[in-house]
């Protein structure tokens, strides 16, 4: 059996040659970003683009699937890259050390994506992206939080403007309305946040092996059902 066969057998040989000449681009490579990238490196993408400036720390082992001992002090991306053509030689692979920011969007040609993936934190690059998904009428998904949570099964789809409780959501729905941006797809949580232990960095959020995990699988069979119509 082939490397994809069992995939196949679920959604037949048309959309796996879709699936085979899609070029999709994942802006972060963290805990829910680098679980985005493996399962679509899993369902037979054949173009998947990178986006980090991070260096893989020993805070991220707990919960990000590249980081590993041997992993430490190198780039997120080249160790993403590595690892997706270890599983799928054939995939093509282009990586971008980039803190993305609405200053370095014009390093990335949006026009030759089928798909936009939003696994990053920063209000100001998420409503970006958001932007430039609109301007290039490009499907895009985006994560709200995962920090903070211990509850994956309260993970939803939903339009940004279905969402509630979750607090990135809630300021990401005010300034997706000032621009004028009527729908985001999210994955998001209802769950509340837990109370983090006082002898923690207030502004560091706690995590763990499988909530941000899980959002990420979520998003990347979102994709992947999107790209094939399923």
């Amino acid at each position: 059996m082939s490397d994809f066969s069992r995939l196949e057998m679920m959604f037949g040989k048309e959309n796996i040659e879709k699936l085979k000449s899609k070029k999709v681009i994942v802006f972060g490579i963290g805990g829910v970003g680098g679980y985005v990238v493996e399962a679509l490196t899993r369902s037979a993408i054949g173009n998947i683009d990178v986006v980090d400036n991070d260096i893989i720390s020993p805070s991220n082992i707990n919960r990000q699937i590249i980081a590993l001992n041997s992993t430490l002090k190198k780039y997120k991306t080249d160790v993403i890259k590595q690892r997706m053509l270890d599983i799928n030689p054939e995939i093509k692979v282009e990586t971008y050390k980039l803190f993305f920011l609405p200053e370095t969007k014009d390093k990335i040609d949006f026009s030759k994506y089928d798909y936009i993936i939003d696994a990053i934190d920063t209000i100001k690059a998420k409503i970006c992206l958001a932007q430039c998904a609109q301007e290039y009428n490009i499907p895009i998904i985006s994560s709200m939080g995962t920090g903070n949570k211990i509850n994956p099964t309260m993970f939803e789809i939903a339009d940004i403007y279905e969402t509630s409780v979750c607090p990135l959501a809630r300021v990401m729905r005010q300034e997706l309305k000032k621009r004028n941006i009527k729908k985001l797809k999210v994955v998001y949580s209802k769950e509340n946040p837990v109370k983090i232990n006082k002898t923690q960095e207030k502004n560091i959020p706690s995590s763990n092996s499988f909530v941000p995990g899980i959002c990420g699988l979520i998003i990347a069979g979102e994709v992947i059902k999107d790209l094939i119509k399923a």
